[in-house]
């Protein structure tokens, strides 16, 4: 399937692998935002995590922020964590009205059991509030290192289906993917996706600079591959577990890997070791490789 819309912002080509990159925060991370703002590319997408902890208004204040601050809110929307319909249109009327959101990310969310009627994240995409009140993409998840529940085949079909639905309601998606260690498991991922006809847009996780036992401490949450190869592939030593580490062996493998059979893709950036530092490395990477120029769409 390909999508006849473009999504907004994604302005092919880049001139660099970093060019087009994504943020992630929380409610919580407005002063880092601020803090980390100038060294930020002007008009990146910053993602709001729909944590248990922080009220819809905090991650509202956020949205605003993001958007004063001169970036593109993109607010998630974890399904099972709604407890009514009406809450769940609250939060998005709310994020519209007080960020101008145009962009929302959907996820069936971490309980096992829904908190409210919702299952999953194609429910919430079937209430047809997100084109009701204006949003222009809608991004859902990707899951390279596979899905906790589900079999690869699956994840593919379950992926297409949303995409697909997103397309029918005028809206663009956009796939977003889980963090990964593993580069190789990645390309092969994005190739299964595109053998599938599914050519729209990818935001590939990258782990932003953390402490080692930080990100083991994610990756085991997040069901993430973490095994002694895989490590040593990203970087890390079994035998070094205390020490800060970075994600420039995987930037670099995805940047030799990636080829126009991969489609359109860019990197998104979940900042476990906190705003400022992730955007910092990525600053600081782009400087150290200017001649990383892409002919390809990413």
């Amino acid at each position: 399937m390909t999508t006849p819309l473009i999504h907004p912002g994604w302005a092919p080509p880049a001139a660099n692998m970093l060019s087009g990159y994504s943020l992630e925060m929380t409610a919580k991370d407005i002063d880092s935002l601020r803090a980390a703002a100038p060294a930020i590319r002007p008009g990146a997408s910053v993602s709001i995590a729909f944590l248990p902890n922080e009220t819809l208004a905090a991650r509202v204040a956020a949205a605003k922020a993001i958007r004063e601050l001169g970036f593109e809110p993109m607010p998630h929307f974890a399904a099972r964590r709604f407890r009514s319909p009406a809450e769940f249109e609250d939060y998005l009327a709310a994020a519209v009205a007080e960020a101008g959101v145009r962009r929302c990310f959907v996820i069936a969310g971490d309980p096992a059991n829904p908190q409210g009627p919702f299952e999953n994240s194609m429910a919430l995409i079937e209430t047809g509030a997100f084109e009701r009140y204006g949003i222009a993409g809608l991004g859902v998840g990707g899951h390279p290192e596979g899905h906790p529940r589900m079999t690869k085949e699956q994840s593919f079909a379950v992926l297409q289906a949303k995409c697909a639905e997103i397309v029918r309601r005028g809206m663009a998606p956009l796939v977003v993917t889980q963090f990964a260690f593993d580069a190789d498991r990645v390309l092969a991922w994005l190739k299964a996706l595109r053998a599938r006809r599914l050519d729209v847009p990818v935001r590939i996780g990258i782990p932003g600079p953390a402490g080692v036992s930080t990100l083991l401490r994610f990756a085991a949450r997040c069901g993430v591959g973490a095994s002694k190869t895989v490590l040593a592939k990203y970087g890390i030593s079994v035998g070094k577990l205390f020490g800060p580490a970075g994600p420039d062996k995987l930037v670099e493998a995805l940047d030799r890997g990636l080829g126009p059979e991969h489609g359109p893709v860019r990197l998104h950036f979940y900042p476990f070791g906190g705003l400022e530092k992730t955007v910092e490395w990525i600053n600081r990477f782009d400087r150290a490789h200017p001649s990383r120029i892409s002919e390809r769409e990413n």
